[in-house]
Order: C-alpha cells, then structure tokens, then sequence
C-alpha cells in the first residue's frame, strides 16, 4: 500500500466510524425520547438529520475518490467496498431514528398505555445489536459480526408478538387504536434499524473473510 493511500484509507475510516458514533448516539437518545416522552429530546434528533445526511455524503465521496485516483486491489479493495455499504446502512438508521423520534413527539401528547407490551426489551436488544456490530467494525471481529446476524431472528419475533398484542388490544379497546398503532410503527422502527445492522455484520464478514455471506443460511457457521 502505498503512503497516500494508507493516508487516505486513514482518513475514510475517521469519517466513517464518526459517523457510526453519531448515528449510534442518535438512535439512543431516540429512543430516550420515547421512554421518557422528552419533547426536546426528540427535537434534537429530528435536526440531527441533516448533519448524518453530510456525514454519509462525505464518506460516499471519500470512497468513489480512492477508487477513482489510486485503483486499491484485495483487502484495500473490500475495505473501500465494506465501508461504502455499509455507510449506506448507517444513513438508512439515522433515518429511523429520526422516525422514531417523530413518533416520540406524538406520544408525548397521549397519555401512557396501561399494557405492558415488550417495546423495552426491544430497544434494549436492537441498541445492543448496533453497538456490538460497531464494536466488531473497529476490532474486525467476525465472530461478534456472526453473533449480530444470528440475534437478528430474536428482534423479528418480539416485533411480531408487539404486533400481535396490539391488535387484540384493540380489538377490545378500539379507542386505543392510534395509540397502539404508533407503538407498532415503533416497533417496525426498532426492527428495520435490527436489518440494517444486520446488513453490516454481513459486510463486516466479508471485509474480514473476502467472502459474500448475504442470503445465506449457513452465516452462523465458520467455513474452510
């Protein structure tokens, strides 16, 4: 690798994992919003928007700039190629978490559902997933990126029971149907941001390995 390009891969990777902290930080405080239903709060993700669509731009261009003047090839290649999609992955979450916090604002102005629906457990698990694959993309894990993928199903299941709780809900009490529909679209949220995570970890794996693992059944287990 030549000094400039090690210069300039240097500089992408600042970019990018500046980018995944804010979007991280982005997600949480969303999600703070919702629980402790903090108008300002959501507020502040809301505006926050602006600055990760910057973010991902630049690191878009970052990328397209290296492939364009200095032609990496191998693990510089992939390296470029990982963080290009998954740049995009981090952009499609911080876009959830402006919805979420959107969400939030409109709770604020309902009183607090007297039903105890796993929307907790949730956000703590989908956080989990993103701080873990996050973690993986600075140290290189594979094995913590296998371990984001595998607990993608885990997400998809408690989304499905939220969803099938609300509807009984409001089979019995259709006056709650708005209320429970935006705890729905929360959920749908949490679950979208758990796919995208998702999508990194299989990214992630392919920096590492070289190796396309997307639509895999068999990512959970090591091969050659």
């Amino acid at each position: 690798m030549s000094i400039l390009l090690q210069r300039e891969i240097g500089g992408l990777k600042r970019r990018i994992l500046a980018l995944s902290a804010g979007v991280e930080d982005n997600v949480r405080q969303a999600i703070r919003a919702v629980e402790e239903r903090d108008p300002t709060l959501a507020m502040a993700v809301v505006r926050s928007e602006s600055q990760t669509d910057r973010g991902e731009v630049a690191v878009e261009e970052e990328c397209l700039k290296i492939l364009a003047l200095h032609g990496p090839v191998a693990a510089d290649l992939r390296y470029i190629v990982a963080v290009f999609r998954i740049n995009h992955d981090l952009e499609r979450i911080g876009d959830l978490a402006v919805h979420i916090a959107e969400q939030a604002l409109l709770l604020c102005e309902r009183p607090r559902l007297k039903i105890d629906l796993p929307l907790g457990p949730m956000a703590e698990k989908t956080q989990a997933m993103l701080k873990r694959v996050l973690d993986a993309f600075v140290n290189l894990d594979e094995k913590a990126a296998r371990e984001v993928w595998e607990a993608d199903n885990e997400i998809d299941e408690i989304n499905h029971e939220i969803s099938r709780q609300a509807r009984e809900a409001i089979a019995v009490n259709p006056q709650l149907f708005e209320s429970l529909l935006l705890i729905m679209n929360l959920a749908r949220h949490l679950e979208r941001i758990a796919d995208h995570t998702t999508n990194i970890a299989e990214d992630l794996i392919y920096l590492v390995r070289g190796k396309i693992v997307r639509h895999s059944a068999a990512i959970g287990h090591r091969e050659g």
